[in-house]
């Protein structure tokens, strides 16, 4: 399995501002970049501050892009993978409700019974691994189990950070926004309990884009 983090952030190294509104980071150009990535790939990954606040459809936008995906036996979008560990979201939400796509919520023991029952009525494949917090590692092992071999992360911090910290991810893409939101409380790419170990980068490639913006490409070593 490759696992590829994708990130926008700012100058400042803030995904979001202050108010975790979903504040716009990405030009036009990077989200054309960000359909490819998502065309590309067999599932595409949030955790549970990302599902409960920003609510993403998680789609492939392009139309050419999604006929592509079906010319090849794929589904029109990948997987729509939540790891939130209560898992409180609704079954109206857009992640739930949006696109042609199979949904998986991974999620811990702190999720009630009858919450599980409900998601997995709406359609959702649900998988309990965990007493308070879902086993990051185990998440991916079901997945590869269900043939999944391309996954892309799309936050937030602490989902990052905690993939991170465990060795589970191969590359970092990240596009820096010629932006500054400061702010102590903003979100950052790596959030949660923070990383005690150094998590080791190889620098593939930078490019500038149209808009001002810089993508860089890692490799997790």
């Amino acid at each position: 399995m490759k696992v590829i983090l994708n990130v926008a952030m700012t100058l400042d190294g803030k995904i979001d501002s202050v108010a975790r509104q979903g504040a716009s980071i990405s030009s036009e150009d990077d989200w054309e970049r960000v359909d490819r990535l998502r065309a590309a790939q067999d599932a595409i990954i949030v955790g549970g501050r990302t599902l409960l606040d920003d609510d993403p459809r998680l789609l492939v936008k392009s139309d050419s892009l999604r006929a592509e995906r079906v010319a090849i036996g794929s589904s029109p979008n990948p997987a729509k993978v939540g790891i939130i560990s209560n898992a409180t979201l609704s079954v109206k939400s857009r992640f739930m409700t949006a696109g042609e796509a199979t949904i998986i919520i991974f999620t811990s023991r702190r999720t009630s019974e009858t919450q599980l029952t409900t998601l997995r009525d709406a359609g959702a494949q649900v998988f309990v691994l965990g007493e308070s917090r879902v086993n990051l590692a185990a998440a991916m092992e079901t997945l590869a189990e269900q043939g999944i071999e391309k996954v892309l992360v799309e936050g937030g911090g602490s989902l990052n950070a905690a993939l991170l910290a465990k060795g589970l991810v191969d590359e970092v893409q990240v596009y820096i926004a010629p932006l500054i939101f400061g702010g102590a409380t903003a979100p950052t790419l790596a959030d949660g309990d923070g990383i005690l170990m150094d998590v080791k980068l190889d620098l593939l490639s930078v490019d500038k884009l149209n808009d001002g913006g810089v993508l860089l490409k890692y490799r997790v070593d």
